[in-house]
């Protein structure tokens, strides 16, 4: 019996190049003493001689802290950004792009964030007296990040809140410091994007090993001293000093293939034989820990397998607890593997003080070596990919001569092979004429169509492939192990496979009736019924039944959503979604013509006049009450004013119908109408946009 191998064992034989290195790494920097209650009391009383503690004396702090950072800005004529829709690591790269030096900031920017801030809490004494009580809470302040780069680690950032304590965070890259060192230190290699991709492996993994607590916490006290902050030499000298706790971090193994195209082959058939490695049992033999399902001690946290794809790139993900591990084929070249630790007390029991790193570096290597270890695999689907296009692209010889390739579905490479099954049983081989006398009946020929020559010629294509050898001091030739097997699974695959296949899907008429045509035509049939059933085709109204419009409802809405946004929709109008609201509409003129709306008696809701109508709309901004509105009927918009010849809704219809608001009217049109149809632009008004969908 053969056993699946590991995810492991199949890439130790392609791998080239690897590294395990400390990834991304996002720090809390904190004053531990004013944490609590009691101590941010007595940073105010003890330290600083005030008769009390109030927020009253923290307001002088921070006006003073952000003070010093707009003057930082200006004598080191740096920019202040104010973030807002775009990225921050945009932003960052565009300034990256432009920087010249070694070490520097780049910019300083500013962000409304959440944080917890103390406040003062009245508060009274059993006697009815009040005091002030410092409590905690969450509040909406500004942050301002000071984007720099060092030239130790790179580009980081670090990061203040302007309110009492004042705590920040440190953000730096563990891959960038590497790069550093090892040009430092004269080691070539080739840089990847947040990675390696080449050069010499064992002197860079050293560098990387050697990142610990020291070079980070040297990292945060330099730029400490050069940066402002909140705290002066006195607090600072007090012992009220910056420590580093870790949020998260993310250690990461780079495996880089010989073959760069063959690990995107590997890794989705990793993906596809390794569905269930999310499972509670897998992911206990990952992480080395017992998990139990049910109970009072049940594990916390979702056991899952992810596949998210981010355009044609897929990537897997498991979780455990708050712990998240991510396998992707980076930037087409390499296996990247990733344990990102986010709580690392209350998954792994280890505190989060700076120190712990050592031990959170073991827990994530070993992670990722574990999951590769794990994953099982069906087969290698790189030496299938090599050996396929061994067989199917030409070879060059080491002289320059070109052999030409035996591409898969041409007639005379497909006659060569069903030719090479049958001398297989011969034991003195085959001879060119032999096989010229079995080539030209499967091509349509006589043996005198094809020549000497051309025989010579297919001859040398098949050796040369290795499905051929030529038995020494004779003029015969023997099939290899190679070639019976290559000339096997091509010949079953077009003749057993592609030819009845495509001959099922194809014939206007098959003589049988056929599993495959028959799934492949319920497939069509209910593609075509669920696009009659959203309009997409200019059918009449009357086909569309009310049990369609139910069950299409829910299907359409995920899936032609972002579809729609292509259609040219009249007046760049926003399509209702079924029985939600109208929102963001904008006027737009019917495709046909308009009915007055008439109010409903005691209440705001509008009927169109006419026969037929199947649908009540109430208010713009209310919901649909009726049958379905998706994509069918007529628009109609309402009026700017008195005097508009385009109907409108009466004003006491309720103060959300707005001047331009779009309405869908009915599913049955009344008579002399027709539906809006989204397959006839010709009947759409001129000068539309394309709706916001």
């Amino acid at each position: 019996m053969t056993l699946p191998r590991s995810a492991a064992d199949v890439l130790s034989g392609h791998v080239v190049f690897e590294l395990e290195s400390i990834d991304r790494m996002y720090l809390n920097v904190w004053q531990p003493r004013l944490q609590h209650g009691a101590g941010a009391a007595a940073f105010f009383t003890s330290h600083r001689g005030h008769a009390y503690a109030s927020t009253a004396l923290m307001d002088p702090m921070t006006k003073a802290f952000v003070a010093d950072i707009h003057h930082f800005i200006a004598s080191a004529g740096v920019d202040l950004v104010h973030f807002g829709r775009e990225r921050k690591d945009d932003v960052t790269q565009r300034y990256l792009a432009g920087f010249a030096g070694t070490e520097g900031v780049l910019y300083v920017g500013r962000a409304q964030e959440k944080a917890t801030v103390w406040r003062t809490q009245r508060r009274y004494h059993a006697d009815g007296s009040s005091y002030a009580w410092l409590v905690k809470t969450s509040a909406l302040v500004n942050y301002f990040y000071f984007y720099c780069v060092d030239a130790d680690f790179g580009p980081f950032f670090l990061k203040f809140c302007t309110y009492f304590p004042y705590t920040a965070k440190l953000c730096l890259n563990g891959h960038e410091w590497a790069k550093r060192q090892a040009a430092r230190a004269g080691i070539s290699f080739e840089p990847l994007d947040n990675g390696f991709a080449a050069g010499d492996a064992a002197a860079l993994q050293a560098i990387c090993d050697r990142l610990g607590p020291p070079d980070i916490d040297a990292l945060l006290r330099k730029w400490l001293r050069k940066l402002p902050h909140p705290f002066t030499a006195d607090d600072i000298a007090a012992d009220y000093r910056y420590e580093l706790s870790i949020l998260q971090a993310e250690f990461a193994l780079t495996q880089v293939l010989g073959r760069p195209a063959a690990g995107r082959i590997f890794f989705e058939q990793v993906i596809r034989d390794n569905l269930d490695i999310g499972r509670p049992d897998q992911v206990g033999l990952i992480f080395a820990r017992r998990i139990i399902r049910k109970g009072p001690r049940a594990t916390p946290g979702r056991f899952r397998t992810r596949v998210i794809t981010d355009g044609v790139v897929p990537s897997l993900h498991i979780d455990y607890k708050h712990t998240k591990i991510k396998q992707y084929h980076k930037l087409g070249r390499a296996i990247r593997t990733e344990t990102t630790i986010n709580d690392a007390p209350a998954d792994f029991g280890i505190p989060k003080r700076l120190t712990s790193l050592p031990d959170l570096r073991q827990i994530g290597f070993t992670a990722n070596r574990r999951l590769l270890g794990v994953q099982t695999i069906s087969h290698d689907p790189i030496r299938g990919a090599q050996a396929f296009t061994a067989l199917t692209a030409p070879i060059v010889m080491p002289s320059g001569t070109r052999i030409p390739a035996l591409r898969f579905g041409d007639p005379r490479v497909h006659a060569l092979l069903q030719a090479l099954l049958i001398h297989r049983l011969l034991p003195r081989g085959f001879t060119n004429r032999e096989l010229r006398t079995l080539i030209a009946p499967l091509l349509g020929k006589t043996p005198e169509d094809i020549t000497a020559g051309k025989m010579t010629y297919d001859l040398r294509r098949l050796r040369e492939h290795g499905l051929i050898a030529r038995i020494p001091h004779t003029r015969r030739y023997q099939v290899t192990d190679t070639g019976l097997h290559d000339a096997l699974l091509f010949t079953h695959a077009h003749d057993h496979l592609l030819r009845p296949g495509l001959a099922q899907l194809t014939d206007p008429s098959p003589p049988a009736p056929s599993r495959l045509r028959t799934a492949a035509r319920a497939y069509q049939a209910a593609y075509d019924d669920l696009a009659r059933q959203a309009h997409l085709a200019a059918l009449p109204a009357s086909a569309v039944t009310a049990r369609g419009r139910r069950g299409v409802c829910a299907v359409m809405a995920a899936l032609v959503w972002g579809w729609l946004s292509l259609l040219p929709v009249p007046g760049s109008c926003r399509v209702l979604r079924a029985g939600g609201r109208v929102t963001g509409a904008r006027s737009a003129r019917a495709a046909a013509p308009q009915v007055p709306l008439t109010r409903l008696p005691g209440s705001g809701s509008c009927r169109a006049a006419g026969a037929g109508s199947s649908l009540v709309v109430r208010d713009t901004g209310q919901r649909v009450k009726g049958g379905w509105p998706f994509l069918c009927g007529v628009i109609s918009r309402g009026g700017r004013g008195r005097g508009r010849e385009q109907p409108a809704l009466p004003r006491s219809a309720g103060r959300r119908c707005c001047p331009g608001d779009m309405m869908i009217d009915w599913v049955s049109p009344p008579a002399g109408m027709r539906p809006l149809s989204l397959t006839r632009p010709s009947a759409w008004p001129s000068g539309g946009r394309a709706g916001s969908g």
